[in-house]
C-alpha cells in the first residue's frame, strides 16, 4: 500500500485499499444512495461555517465529486440529499 498526497492505494493492483473506503447512504430521488466519506465531507463543511443551505450544499456536492461519481444530471438531487445528512 502507498500513501502519498493523492490518497492511499494498493501497490499490487493500484486500487482503492478497502479500509479507507466509508461509504454512507443518503437519499437521491427517493432511492438510497451511497457516498464515500460522506462523515469527513460533513465534517469539513461544518468547520466552514456556512449559514445558508445553498452555499452549504454548493460545498458539499464540491467535496462530494472529488471523492465519489455523481452524474451532472442529477447533480441537484445529490445536493439535496447531502444537505438532508447534513442537517441531521
Amino acid at each position: 500500500m502507498s500513501d502519498d498526497k493523492d490518497g492511499v492505494y494498493c501497490k499490487v493492483c493500484g486500487g482503492i485499499v478497502p479500509e479507507s473506503i466509508q461509504i454512507k447512504q443518503i437519499l437521491v430521488d427517493g432511492k438510497a444512495t451511497g457516498i464515500n466519506q460522506l462523515d469527513f465531507i460533513i465534517a469539513e463543511v461544518k468547520k466552514l461555517g456556512f449559514l445558508s443551505n445553498a452555499e452549504i450544499k454548493s460545498e458539499l456536492l464540491k467535496r462530494a465529486k472529488v471523492l465519489n461519481y455523481i452524474p451532472s444530471k442529477k447533480e441537484e438531487a445529490y445536493a439535496q440529499g447531502l444537505l438532508e445528512a447534513y442537517l441531521r
